[in-house]
């Protein structure tokens, strides 16, 4: 999926002097976690493998709710740190830079959130810093959920941002290690493409009917769907 330049509607995030650079699919998670987080007003959040902090964010925007951020790459770190500082919620947010194996926490979190690497199995590009972000170099999904495990309440919940195809695998990890899948949004281009991403809201309860997100029509304008969904979040939408 392509970048969009992105702008908060109550403050820019700046990252080298200009609008943060985001995957539009990271956006769509998390506007789709905040909708679901609207009724139950988590007071902890953690947000794995932040990059420059956009899901945070995003959920610091529609929650009150206190939010820790880890991110492994130093550069990756400095940059959320610098936006979560010129953000209005400056004080709920807090940024740690760290492996996530070896993070710790004094209590458990509500919820917990990550865009975690893609493609377990595919080609791995010449860039390491690419690489390690969009492949599971640093961050396989046993490792993701073990993390998860380790930190989230019993009762908590997560979100995923997964390829389509690798989403079926995940769940059932996730299903082995005790978590049902309560909410599944599946996201494509255009009507005629096939879905590309899945996000996937995870925990105890009884489980929604899948829902679909289509970013774009057939004349490629974006959909009153996607719209509807990103409007609180883009400056230009």
């Amino acid at each position: 999926m392509g970048n969009s330049w992105f702008q908060f509607k109550q403050f820019r995030v700046e990252q080298a002097g200009s609008a943060m650079k985001v995957c539009t699919d990271a956006c769509i998670q998390g506007a789709f976690t905040a909708a679901q987080l609207s009724s139950s007003h988590p007071a902890r959040i953690l947000d794995i493998g932040t990059g420059t902090g956009l899901l945070s964010l995003m959920l610091a925007q529609q929650t009150i709710s206190g939010i820790d951020a880890v991110e492994l790459d130093a550069s990756a770190a400095v940059q959320a740190a610098a936006n979560f500082a010129a953000s209005p919620w400056s004080k709920r947010l807090r940024l740690t830079e760290s492996n996530i194996s070896h993070y710790e926490s004094p209590e458990p979190y509500d919820f917990i959130i990550s865009n975690p690497p893609f493609f377990q199995r595919d080609l791995r590009g010449p860039d390491a810093r690419r690489t390690a972000a969009m492949h599971t170099t640093t961050l396989n999904y046993e490792t993701l959920l073990s993390a998860i495990c380790r930190l989230l309440r019993k009762d908590g919940q997560f979100s995923v941002l997964l390829p389509f195809e690798a989403f079926t695998e995940f769940n059932q990890l996730a299903k082995a290690g005790g978590y049902s899948l309560l909410a599944r949004l599946n996201v494509r281009q255009t009507p005629a493409h096939a879905p590309f991403r899945s996000i996937g809201i995870f925990g105890q309860g009884v489980q929604q009917p899948d829902a679909e997100l289509i970013i774009h029509n057939a004349e490629r304008q974006y959909t009153q769907a996607f719209i509807d969904l990103l409007h609180p979040y883009y400056l230009h939408l």
